[in-house]
């Protein structure tokens, strides 16, 4: 089995962290991910392998370095992204990087610099140890994974491995399925007239009343008829509403902007149709009643086979090192996986755990992150090997 260099492997998580890499997207000012990809990029370069920066957005580049095989064998994509959210109501610095029994803490941490260690720490050990791989070996640090994922959208224009390993946290259980989502606005129609004169006024804010009792209904009665193995049910709630021009005047529009999230065969287009039945069904009841859908973004999930041959793999990697059989998992939340399953690139999703993602504490394990990097080792000596 591979020694991975744990106070390496320290060192280069509390390298990552003490970068101010919020997401400008989300935070308006957010430093981005340039500095961290300078960091990054040196670091690789430092591990020997070949680098270079793509641009995503002006200062916000992916890093993209390959440890080239001998062409003969298959070729692994380990990633993650290097964009953090924000930092509001975090107590002290933020990006400290302090190590307290075991764990380190700071925004990034878990989400996912902790991952993004492990993946440097693996290549590390593998060179360390004299390893030649066959298969070219990629490793892909995107931008923007928090917001809209411009950085993997990107990544598969340049890059196509055979397999991929996204460390994204998930306490080191094989994650093989997550949901996707889809953004919509649904915005209702009145006619504005003065607060007294009720003949002539439609309050299109009672209207979206009605629309907001579909959706409780959706939840409650429909969603409910389908279920994931792996992910539960599709869910969705209302995210934000905005409606009337004045406390004595009848408003004449609201706007609902609804969050779906969808199951690995549904999609933004879907839930469309879905809420044109349910706009079409209040307008057969109220001829008064007008009101559209559509749809603001949406990226599908994703489901990877068990059987499919880099499962295989890493499951066996997992039970060398830690000792038993990996849990298998699905996560509710979306993830980048998505857009390299559907560029080609089958993926898996394994990585570090701890606590306190997108909160006000945030810290991940070390020893996750070390074990986390010996599988990841292990996993790439034996996909890229032969």
């Amino acid at each position: 089995m591979i020694a991975i260099d744990m106070p390496l492997t320290q060192a280069y998580l509390k390298g990552l962290v003490q970068i101010d890499s919020v997401n400008p997207g989300l935070v308006p000012g957010g430093a981005g991910e340039g500095e961290v990809a300078a960091w990054l990029a040196r670091t690789c370069r430092e591990l020997g392998l070949d680098v270079q920066l793509q641009e995503t957005e002006a200062g916000r580049p992916n890093v993209l370095a390959c440890w080239p095989g001998h062409g003969r064998g298959r070729s692994l994509l380990l990633t993650g992204h290097t964009d953090v959210v924000g930092t509001e109501n975090m107590p002290g610095d933020p990006f400290d990087g302090r190590v307290e029994q075991g764990r380190l803490y700071g925004r990034g941490a878990l989400d996912m610099k902790g991952g993004l260690a492990a993946i440097l720490s693996a290549v590390a050990a593998l060179r360390g140890d004299g390893f030649q791989p066959e298969g070219d070996i990629w490793l892909g640090f995107v931008t923007d994974e928090e917001y809209l994922s411009i950085g993997t959208d990107a990544l598969v224009q340049q890059v196509h491995a055979d397999a991929a390993i996204l460390t994204e946290p998930t306490g080191l259980q094989v994650c093989v399925a997550h949901k996707g989502f889809a953004w919509l606005t649904i915005t209702t129609h009145g006619l504005a007239a003065h607060g007294s004169l009720y003949e002539v006024g439609v309050d299109a804010v009672t209207h979206m009343g009605r629309v907001l009792n579909a959706l409780e209904q959706l939840n409650r009665e429909v969603f409910p008829r389908r279920a994931h193995p792996l992910l539960g049910r599709p869910s969705a709630h209302a995210s934000l509403i905005r409606g009337g021009l004045g406390w004595s005047t009848y408003p004449d529009g609201c706007t609902l902007q609804v969050e779906h999230r969808l199951l690995p065969d549904e999609d933004g287009a879907a839930m469309v149709k879905l809420w044109e039945q349910v706009l079409g069904d209040l307008t057969a009841a109220d001829p008064q009643f007008k009101a559209e859908v559509k749809l603001d973004f949406s990226r599908p999930g994703y489901e990877i086979e068990r059987d499919a041959p880099v499962v295989g793999v890493l499951h066996q990697a997992h039970q060398t090192v830690i000792g038993v059989e990996p849990e298998y998992a699905g996560l509710y939340a979306w993830l980048d996986s998505a857009i390299l399953g559907r560029a080609g690139i089958p993926t898996i999703i394994y990585g570090p755990g701890g606590e306190g993602m997108h909160a006000a504490v945030e810290y991940v394990e070390l020893d996750d992150v070390y074990r986390c990097a010996a599988v990841l080792a292990e996993t790439t000596r034996a996909w890229t090997g032969v």
